[in-house]
């Protein structure tokens, strides 16, 4: 589901019905991203970027981890945003100081911070191609030299595109697919060609709805 438009009363997160408007599946969804983390490497004194971040089915259990101040959640929608307070408050952790924004436009500068992980649950399946470009050149701006930034998609392996049907889709908008997104891999190396970042196919990590995973690594500098 797109959340853009998503509106959600007082009532509606009282009832937890954002629970359901992110796709339901809060536990297993929610643990399944933390865990994937701590086997990637995740210490408590890393910073960590939670793109759309939503009512933080993943971030509760980020949160709770970290130490205070080094989660940063961002959303396209205020009201995923007020229910993921609520969801901290509940949980007793709002003392851990995370930071939640609400931005459409990818504009992670706003944190003033430099990442060493950063997490994209279930944006790129909704998501035309320019946009997910647009989401790499920031991530670009605020990944550590070496930080990771993991992505979930649905994959078309059966879909092709040649050089000019990328840069339609890239620079005039032409995407005719709808949301869902599918993509076949070999679109992001194409996409990230000009920043300084690596691609890595990972594939499935368990994901229930099998979205699979990408790693987007930041090049180290030369010292």
């Amino acid at each position: 589901m797109n959340h853009k438009k998503l509106v959600l009363t007082n009532k509606d997160i009282e009832e937890g019905k954002h629970r359901e408007a992110v796709g339901g599946k809060w536990d297993e969804i929610g643990e399944l991203q933390f865990d994937w983390f701590v086997k990637k490497g995740l210490k408590k004194e890393n910073t960590f970027l939670d793109v759309g971040c939503g009512s933080l089915r993943g971030g509760i259990h980020f949160v709770n981890f970290l130490e205070k101040g080094n989660y940063y959640g961002i959303d396209i929608n205020e009201y995923l945003i007020k229910a993921g307070k609520i969801e901290l408050q509940k949980l007793d952790i709002l003392n851990k100081e995370p930071t939640l924004i609400v931005n459409g436009d990818f504009n992670f500068g706003l944190f003033n911070q430099r990442f060493d992980f950063a997490f994209a649950q279930s944006v790129f399946t909704h998501l035309s191609l320019d946009e997910i470009y647009k989401c790499l050149v920031q991530i670009e701006k605020v990944l550590k030299s070496n930080g990771e930034f993991y992505a979930t998609f649905f994959e078309a392996k059966n879909k092709k595109y040649n050089l000019e049907s990328l840069n339609d889709l890239l620079y005039k908008s032409k995407n005719e697919d709808k949301d869902p997104y599918y993509y076949p891999f070999s679109v992001f190396p194409f996409i990230i060609r000009d920043l300084s970042l690596t691609v890595e196919y990972i594939g499935n990590w368990n994901h229930p709805r099998k979205q699979k995973m990408l790693l987007f690594k930041k090049k180290k500098k030369n010292s």
